[in-house]
């Protein structure tokens, strides 16, 4: 036998577009990186359409509809519109604004569980971990800061840096309405190098970190000075917004440090931030930056200097070229012969929005009944992902969720002992016992749905071989897969399931024989569920 090191495949470092065959399993893979929770009809399409028309229709974006008052306890928008461009009640406002937070989380879930073939969703909620901005008291500003992350997934990185600095939510979540001439706030300043543009680096020196210096941070610091906000709350005003005081300015010189060539910045009014963002913006390490944490998403957490070498810079030399657009870079990404690599399949333990999602959208578990009622699922739904430790707009940390970037356990940190245990848990009652109960109402997986779209649902071999293709991004043991036909036929032999299958087909909405059907199913999807397998992307 060849010792193992001769036998091991080296993985592809290759960023040239990927050219090999083009199969359920390489759509998969594409599929549940890019997306929440593909189904085997959405993976036999990325088939038909080939990689290329694949990644150009999940980089095309859909329209956005805004969230709507659904619960009738705001006090100015009539049930069933938005409130998004609302003015606030002149007394119980509290009430007002309850309300409409519900509504935006409830809708957060509401645009996951309904994404069409698009990266949008998912590219949203690498925004969100990398701006890390939670709710405000006022869900018209926490609206209209996720639009921006929305209008920019794909854009340009530079603008939404731009635009992000002086938004209401950043402004109040980093002090920055606080930070004036007279009293200096370095909360932004230091989170928009360390976390937001260039990176930390490692400590060379006192104050100084590789890429910026604590004398950055404190001119930066003066730089951000003289942006307020306003509208919060207001009767009056139906949006909020940031404006800029020029008397809260410092329009001091602001001298920076060598890192970035002891350039100075000067009284620049209410574009000096902008001016700033730019020089910042020339160092090429903001596209190292960026595009390690982009990798890390969509790719592998596991970051060797092979990688960085070749990867990401190539990457980063393609951010720079086009000017800080995300879309070439994306694109280039999903379309390389490295995002393909076996090894790197399956190296993402699967997030808890993501976990929840790949189990409900794969099996059409999308809710249809009243928008009272769907909003309600939806907001039980916002609160089960954070109870496995995933809180949609409200990041633990100015870092964001921790298994995105603390090393070395990453995405393993989403697989704890008791993490686990509620996802079985929520497994089991989501596929076996109703899943979440409004007036009477059920959402759940819906089992039949999801088996008569597969290939061959009188077939036990290839409903399970299909099960696998849609949840398991690399493959189960044929022990397992005996296992989970076993559990789906109840053990008897082939030809039982295929007799019950098609009786149940001739007289669909008779439920003595479309139950029996649907508890294997049921049976047979919680055991495949709590595969390891099954938890990875």
């Amino acid at each position: 036998m060849m010792p193992q090191d001769e036998i091991t495949t080296p993985i592809s470092l290759s960023l040239d577009p990927y050219v090999g065959p083009w199969n359920a399993d390489l759509a998969g893979h594409l599929l549940r990186r890019t997306m929440f929770g593909p189904t085997y009809e959405q993976i036999q399409n990325s088939i038909s359409l080939g990689l290329d028309a694949t990644v150009a229709q999940l980089l095309t974006l859909p329209t956005i509809t805004p969230p709507l008052n659904y619960d009738g306890n705001d006090a100015i928008v009539p049930f069933g519109e938005t409130w998004v461009q609302s003015v606030f009640p002149t007394t119980n406002l509290q009430a007002t604004e309850d309300s409409r937070r519900n509504s935006l989380a409830a809708w957060l879930m509401l645009r996951i569980n309904t994404e069409s073939f698009s990266i949008l969703e998912k590219m949203t909620l690498f925004w969100q971990n990398h701006f890390a901005v939670p709710f405000t008291s006022d869900s018209r500003a926490t609206y209209n800061y996720i639009e921006i992350l929305h209008a920019n997934v794909l854009g340009n990185f530079k603008n939404m840096v731009k635009q992000v600095t002086i938004d209401p939510c950043m402004l109040i979540f980093l002090n920055g309405y606080s930070n004036s001439v007279y009293s200096p706030n370095e909360n932004y300043a230091r989170e928009f190098l360390e976390l937001f543009t260039i990176g930390k680096g490692a400590q060379i020196g006192e104050g100084d970190y590789s890429n910026y210096t604590e004398m950055d941070v404190l001119a930066g610091s003066k730089i951000f000075t003289g942006w307020q906000i306003q509208g919060f709350g207001s009767a009056t005003e139906s949006t909020t917004s940031s404006i800029f005081q020029s008397a809260l300015h410092d329009t001091t010189d602001k001298n920076l440090s060598s890192h970035f060539g002891d350039q100075v910045i000067t009284n620049g009014g209410a574009q000096e931030y902008s001016n700033y963002i730019d020089l910042v913006f020339e160092q090429t390490e903001v596209a190292h930056f960026i595009c390690k944490k982009i990798y890390r998403y969509f790719v592998n957490y596991d970051l060797t200097q092979a990688v960085e070498d070749t990867v990401i810079s190539i990457m980063a030399d393609t951010f720079i070229q086009n000017n800080f657009e995300v879309l070439p870079v994306v694109q280039q990404l999903l379309l390389s012969d490295h995002f393909y690599d076996v090894a790197v399949r399956g190296a993402i333990i699967k997030n808890p929005i993501e976990f929840f999602y790949s189990i409900m959208n794969a099996t059409h578990g999308v809710p249809n009944y009243s928008l009272a009622i769907n909003y309600e699922f939806y907001l039980n739904a916002y609160y089960l992902c954070s109870t496995s430790g995933m809180n949609y707009m409200q990041p633990p940390s100015v870092g964001g969720w921790s298994a995105y970037y603390q090393m070395p356990s990453f995405s393993k940190l989403w697989a704890n002992s008791s993490y686990i245990k509620l996802r079985f848990d929520f497994i089991d009652w989501f596929t076996l016992w109703g899943g979440i109960d409004v007036a009477g109402n059920k959402w759940q997986v819906n089992h039949l749905v999801f088996l008569n779209g597969l290939s061959a649902p009188s077939d036990p071999v290839a409903v399970i071989d299909d099960m696998v293709s849609v949840f398991c991004t690399k493959g189960l043991s044929a022990t397992n897969k005996a296992v989970l036909k076993w559990t789906l036929t109840n053990g008897l032999p082939d030809f039982e399931w295929t007799v019950q299958y098609d009786n149940y087909i001739a007289d669909p909405t008779n439920a003595t024989l479309s139950d029996p059907v649907k508890w294997r199913v049921a049976l047979t999807l919680s055991s495949l569920f709590k595969t390891p397998e099954f938890q990875t992307i």
